[in-house]
C-alpha cells in the first residue's frame, strides 16, 4: 500500500507580503515546539534577492497566529561564506539549546552584487537560540573548502556522539562529532538512484526523530526532470549508518498549483517536521515560493515503513 501526505485544506500557510524583505518568497522553513507553540523559522526572500529568516508561530500547527514584520535573522553581510544569504533552516533541540543548522550563501566570483547567474557557493553553517529572540553564531559546521548544505542535527547523542546528516556529492551524509566543532565523516547513507524518482541527487529534509523502528527520517529526491518530490527512511536507532528502512514511493509529489507554478516549478521540499497529537506534521515548500503543510498518522507511516525492506541505498 502506497501512503501519502495529507495537505492541510488552508495551504498555502505562508506567502510573500509587500514587506521588502519577503516580497519574492517565504518557503523552507524549520519547525520546532517552544513554550507550547508551534516554532516555524521560514526562508524569506526580498527585494535585493538575498536569504534571510523570518518568524511565525501558530498554537495548533495549522492556523498561523503570530509572525514577524522584520526578519528574525539576517545574513552576516561581513561574512564572505554567508553574505549572500542565509538558508533552508532545520532546528534541533538539542541539551536544552535550539540548534539552528542552515546554508551559509556566497559567491565564487568576488561580485559585491548578488548574482543568480553567477557560479553559488554553499557551506553549513550554525546559530543557537533559547528564546528565538536572540541568536549566537558559531560559524561553519564543517570545511569552507568544500560546498556543502542540506545538514540536520540528531536531537541526541548515540553512544557519547553528536551526529548530523549533510549532503556532498549530490547524496546524505553522515558526520558524527564529540564536540560539535570536529566532525568526522561516517560514510554516504543515501545515493541517488539509478533511474526513478530520486535518480538526480538526494538531500535530508526535517532532523530524524526517533521512533519505535528507529530515527525516522525524511528526505527530498529530485530526479532527472527536475521534479522533487519527499520521502523517508529510517536508520538504526544505536548505529545511524545503518539504513533499515525505506519507502519505495515519494510520500509527496508536486501535485497543488502552489508547489507546481513559482520561482522553481514542481518542488516540494522540507526543513521541518513536528510531532502533534497521533500525527506528524510536515512543513514544506512550494515551488520554492510558499510555505504549506501537510500531515500523516504516525501508526500509518511507521506501519508502511515496517513492512518496507532495508533496500540498498544506491538503487
Amino acid at each position: 500500500m502506497v501512503v501519502q501526505l495529507e495537505r492541510f485544506p488552508t495551504n498555502p500557510l505562508l506567502m510573500p507580503t509587500t514587506n521588502w524583505w519577503e516580497c519574492r518568497a517565504v518557503f523552507n522553513a524549520g519547525v520546532t515546539q517552544h513554550q507550547g507553540k508551534v516554532h516555524l523559522l521560514y526562508r524569506a526572500v526580498g527585494k535585493d534577492g538575498a536569504s534571510r529568516f523570518g518568524l511565525a508561530v501558530s498554537r495548533d500547527g495549522v492556523t498561523i497566529d503570530e509572525r514577524t514584520l522584520v526578519p528574525t535573522v539576517e545574513p552576516d553581510y561581513n561574512d564572505p561564506y554567508e553574505w549572500c544569504g542565509c538558508e533552508d533552516p532545520r532546528i534541533t533541540l538539542l541539551d536544552g539549546t535550539y540548534h539552528v543548522i542552515y546554508t551559509a550563501a556566497s559567491l565564487y566570483s568576488h561580485s559585491k552584487k548578488i548574482s543568480y547567474t553567477a557560479p553559488w557557493r554553499t557551506r553549513v553553517a550554525r546559530l543557537t537560540t533559547v528564546d528565538f529572540k536572540t541568536f549566537v553564531r558559531h560559524g561553519l559546521v564543517f570545511s569552507d573548502e568544500i560546498d556543502d548544505k542540506n545538514a540536520a542535527l540528531f536531537p541526541e547523542q548515540i553512544n557519547g556522539r553528536y551526529y548530523i546528516f549533510h549532503r556532498r556529492d549530490l547524496a546524505v551524509v553522515l558526520a558524527s562529532s564529540t564536540d560539535l566543532q570536529h566532525w568526522q565523516e561516517e560514510g554516504r547513507i543515501l545515493e541517488p538512484a539509478h533511474s526513478g524518482w530520486q535518480n538526480d541527487r538526494v538531500g535530508i529534509g526535517a532532523p530524524p526523530v526517533l521512533t519505535e523502528l528507529g530515527w525516522l527520517v525524511m528526505y527530498h529526491a529530485r530526479d532527472s526532470q527536475g521534479v522533487y518530490r519527499l520521502g523517508a527512511l529510517v536508520v538504526d536507532a544505536h548505529d545511524p549508518r545503518r539504513v533499515v528502512a525505506r519507502l519505495a514511493e515519494p510520500l509527496l509529489e508536486p501535485r497543488e498549483v502552489y508547489e507546481r507554478v513559482g520561482v522553481v516549478p514542481n518542488v516540494v521540499f522540507t526543513c521541518g517536521l513536528v510531532e502533534l497529537g497521533a500525527d506528524y506534521f510536515i512543513y514544506y515548500g512550494g515551488a520554492d515560493k510558499v510555505l504549506a503543510g501537510a500531515r500523516i498518522a504516525k501508526a500509518t507511516l511507521l506501519d508502511a515503513l515496517r513492512r518496507s525492506p532495508a533496500l540498498d541505498s544506491n538503487i
